[in-house]
C-alpha cells in the first residue's frame, strides 16, 4: 500500500518516473501537430469552437453540438440564422401530456385535486375567492 504522503499520491499505478505519454515524443526538436479551431453556430445564434487537428477541409465535421444549448450547430453562419431556434425535436412533459389529454379532461383533474384538498382542510373557498 502506498503511504498517502509520498510522492506518487495521484499517479496511475505503474507509471515511473519521468515517463511521458507514448503519443508525445522525448526529442526535443519535436514539433506539436498543428491544430485548427473551426466555429460553429447553433439557430440561437451561440457559437462554439472546437479545436482539431489540423486535418483536409472533408474530415472536419459539418456539425457540432452546441456547447451552450446543446442544439446542433453548423459551420455556415447565416444557414443557422435562417433555422427555427424553438423547432429542437425535444418536447416537454407538459407538451406530452397536451397531446394525450384534451382541455376537459385537464380541467377535470384540476378540480379533483382542489376537492381533495379542500376534503383534508388544506385548501379553504376563501384562499380561491381572493386569486
Amino acid at each position: 500500500m502506498v503511504h498517502p504522503a509520498s510522492g506518487f499520491r495521484g499517479t496511475r499505478a505503474g507509471v515511473t518516473a519521468g515517463s511521458g505519454s507514448s503519443l508525445q515524443s522525448t526529442d526535443s526538436s519535436a514539433q506539436p501537430l498543428p491544430r485548427i479551431r473551426v466555429s460553429y453556430w447553433c439557430a440561437k445564434g451561440h457559437e462554439t469552437q472546437p479545436v482539431f487537428l489540423k486535418l483536409p477541409e472533408d474530415q472536419i465535421p459539418v456539425t457540432w453540438d452546441c456547447r451552450r444549448c446543446g442544439a446542433p450547430a453548423s459551420r455556415d453562419g447565416q444557414a443557422a440564422a435562417l433555422a427555427d431556434p424553438f423547432d429542437d425535436g425535444y418536447k416537454s412533459h407538459l407538451e406530452y401530456v397536451k397531446e394525450r389529454r384534451s382541455d376537459r379532461d385537464a380541467e377535470d383533474v384540476l378540480a379533483g385535486a382542489l376537492e381533495k384538498l379542500r376534503a383534508r382542510g388544506v385548501l379553504s373557498d376563501e384562499l380561491l375567492r381572493d386569486t
